[in-house]
């Protein structure tokens, strides 16, 4: 038998998934890291800590896959996580934590960028929204805040980069991740011109762009005496999160949209060429050279539920693990007792600032609407429709440059919660389906990896190994409600958008937090 490993590089862990080459899960493995919130806006992973939940993983599934003499890992293919940056001197001594895509400190030269035009044909170019994600603004931020790391940097790479340097002593990076930068030319596939005179970057400072069927063997083979693969076993870059997320769900046809939402959130539709949005509020990514990705993502999904649960069903929580139950399936259920839009109580998600379709990294969350009858169990479903408002909002911007959206998949962790995906059904007014992999940016990782390895001809063959899928129809009696409360909820975040930078730039002046997520 032979059988891939697909590895999914996370913003709070890295998955490792064995594979059949049909695409059937034969064992996993999960290992989470701390994300450090010292300051305001920052939002900073270690590296060591994302290298070493990667060999524990990778190990764990290749113990749990108990192979028979005569079968074979054909190879380990990557998913990942975007925009993230570390700073390295010329002797690949890290100079920086992986500054990582929730990072908001750049926000000061992302509004220079956009109010001096100077952003908008760098957009046109790399098709990265001009936003602190983005490695384009985390350079500048760099040169102009922390100049001592700035003048010692020699090379910079994002945590994909790093994994294969440690594995392979690679300086590569793929056009996937690449195009997520700000900083490469999603026209002429090569880094731009414009982008590396602002940050004032050279070509050698940046890793070679390469095919995300590029293969790297030839493994250190200390680590792969621990993981227990050969250490000539072919190591495939595979592409960013994003675009492998609609591979994934299958979701690759023209006007097949693909919404996911894990701890962040987007909505993506693929394309056959980049398409660049004149109002700057959509990303284009490459999956490969045919295959481009147009979509907007938003940082607050998954995140804002367990805020909620955190702090406002802090006894149901316990009750929960007391009872052995999913605090947030409790949650779900409390919120489920309410009608269609909460009795008018509206919530805008924007705890970590906002992406698209917005694109303020000061946007900050609130409350809409509130009065004396709303409960908490109204404020929990405010906070699931607001999630849901929100990415309604991004593909009303997607649905100008790519056209009509015909049907919607859904996945990520809230596409296991019913409630949810009928919210998503009756907001949209689309039919919601649901593929049966929940793995599948891994598994669409390890298309990838086969592709490369000559084990199938096209990617679209996954439409084979993503399984039956349930379809959720939207319910006419929600129409009127949400109708009438879009465009309240899209005024809204509109009018108040001089308020969130007031309020932003209070908080970073009066309100000192410093955290560590797990």
């Amino acid at each position: 038998m032979d059988y891939m490993i697909g590895v999914d590089l996370g913003t709070t862990s890295t998955k490792s998934v064995l594979f059949d080459l049909k695409g059937r899960v034969l064992a996993s493995s999960s290992k989470g890291y701390p994300l450090y919130r010292d300051e305001p806006d920052m939002a900073e992973e270690d590296p060591n800590e994302i290298f070493e939940a990667l060999i524990d993983s990778l190990t764990d599934v290749v113990r749990a896959g108990k192979l028979k003499a005569g079968d074979q890992i054909r190879g380990v293919s990557f998913s990942s996580a975007m925009h993230s940056l570390i700073a390295f001197d010329k002797n690949w001594k890290a100079l920086t934590r992986v500054i990582t895509w929730a990072d908001g400190r750049a926000f000061k030269y992302s509004e220079e960028l956009k109010a001096n035009g100077v952003g908008q044909e760098i957009y046109s170019k790399t098709g990265t929204p001009i936003h602190p994600m983005a490695p384009l603004s985390k350079l500048l931020w760099l040169k102009n805040e922390r100049p001592d790391i700035y003048a010692q940097a020699a090379h910079y790479l994002g945590i994909k980069e790093y994994i294969f340097h440690r594995l392979f002593g690679a300086n590569k990076v793929d056009i996937s991740i690449a195009s997520g930068t700000g900083l490469f030319n999603i026209f002429q596939l090569k880094w731009d011109k414009q982008a590396l005179e602002l940050t004032g970057l050279s070509l050698d400072q940046l890793p070679t762009p390469v095919d995300p069927y590029e293969i790297e063997r030839g493994m250190v083979q200390e680590y792969a005496k621990v993981i227990g693969l050969p250490a000539d076993t072919p190591f495939i870059y595979g592409a960013g999160d994003g675009p492998l997320s609609n591979l994934g769900v299958n979701a690759i046809q023209p006007g097949v949209a693909a919404v996911t939402i894990g701890t962040s959130g987007a909505i993506r539709v693929v394309t056959d060429k980049p398409k660049i949005d004149p109002k700057g509020r959509t990303f284009t990514y490459a999956l490969d050279r045919d295959h481009w990705v147009v979509g907007g993502p938003v940082n607050n999904g998954g995140d804002v539920f367990r805020w909620a649960r955190d702090n406002l069903f802090d006894a149901e929580k316990s009750t929960a693990a007391l009872l052995g139950i999913e605090s947030y399936d409790l949650l779900t259920e409390i919120a489920s007792k309410v009608p269609a839009g909460a009795d008018g109580l509206l919530f805008h998600p924007y705890l970590s600032g906002e992406r698209a379709p917005i694109w303020d990294a000061n946007a900050r969350g609130s409350f809409f609407g509130l009065t004396h009858y709303h409960t908490r169990a109204h404020m929990v479903r405010a906070v699931l429709e607001g999630i849901i408002f929100n990415i309604y909002m991004v593909a009303l911007a997607l649905e100008e440059v790519v056209g009509e959206l015909k049907s919607v998949q859904a996945t990520g962790g809230f596409a296991h919660s019913p409630l949810w995906r009928q919210m998503l059904a009756d907001i949209f007014e689309q039919s919601v389906t649901v593929p049966q992999s929940i793995e599948s940016g891994a598994l669409a990782a390890t298309v990838v990896g086969q592709k490369a390895l000559g084990l199938t001809d096209k990617i679209e063959n996954i439409a084979d190994m993503v399984g039956d899928a349930k379809t959720y129809e939207p319910n006419p009696e929600n129409y009127d409600v949400y109708r009438e409360l879009t465009p309240i909820f899209i005024r809204l975040s509109r009018q108040l958008e001089t308020e969130y930078a007031n309020i932003a730039n209070f908080q970073r002046e009066h309100v000192h937090v410093k955290t560590t997520e797990q």
